[in-house]
């Protein structure tokens, strides 16, 4: 597993250019070695300005996007046209415009697929185990002011689970309070994690999670790639370091 390292940028909008611009690269080069690349995207506003800035680079890239497999780390468990999905935003940023093949889409499921966020956990898990094919090639992951990510907050059960892919939240802190998230035993299974942070109400979380806090009151010291794990910062997340 590898050592984090930093990457700071004077701006939230220079981080977002900078995360389209490696992970284009990354994706051309996995698929020029003949690799059909599986991504995990996350929510927020640092993830929102960074799938526009992907949709502004992908024209300029060799990137075949009916090629590349997408999946998300964690989601709310709404109706399926909510603004509150993540994956709404990412459609919407840019899956809708850079011609990703619809079958290789897997977004969690919502309140009309599956009875219970516990049964979408399970179904979720289901999907990833007929569909993922080795690691992630880049997992994007936000980071909370309380240092969660995905949907793994301080001090939950959840942080515990071993034995499943994606588990049902019923309690988030954070609402709505029902989400579907991937475990540490699904998160860990990256070539490269990309923490996002933007903004110095981060700062914090920031600061103990690279200082070495235990998982369980700083879960995003829980997730290593296997080949890179990257700390992208602006001058306010970093402001503490």
């Amino acid at each position: 597993m590898s050592d984090p390292t930093i990457q700071r940028h004077d701006t939230a909008e220079e981080l977002a250019e900078s995360v389209a611009a490696a992970l284009l690269q990354r994706l051309e080069r996995a698929q020029a070695a003949g690799e059909v690349p599986q991504i995990g995207l996350t929510g927020g506003t640092i993830a929102d300005h960074v799938h526009q800035a992907i949709a502004r680079l992908s024209p300029g890239s060799s990137v075949d996007w009916s090629r590349v497999v997408v999946w998300w780390g964690d989601e709310r468990f709404v109706a399926p046209d909510s603004p509150d999905r993540n994956a709404s935003q990412a459609r919407a940023a840019f899956l809708d415009d850079v011609g990703v093949d619809p079958a290789n889409v897997h977004e969690m499921p919502s309140t009309a697929d599956s009875a219970s966020v516990d049964d979408g956990a399970e179904a979720y898990s289901h999907t990833m185990r007929e569909h993922g094919a080795g690691a992630f090639e880049v997992l994007m992951l936000g980071v909370g002011p309380d240092g969660h990510i995905a949907s793994l907050f301080p001090g939950d059960a959840a942080l515990d689970v071993d034995d499943r892919i994606a588990v049902g939240i019923t309690d988030s802190p954070k609402p709505p309070p029902e989400r579907v998230t991937l475990t540490f035993a699904a998160l860990n299974h990256a070539k490269a994690v990309w923490f996002l942070v933007s903004g110095d109400g981060k700062a914090e979380a920031v600061a103990q999670a690279l200082g070495g806090a235990d998982v369980h009151e700083i879960p995003a010291t829980g997730v290593v790639g296997e080949d890179e794990t990257v700390w992208f910062l602006d001058e306010a997340a970093a402001s503490r370091l």
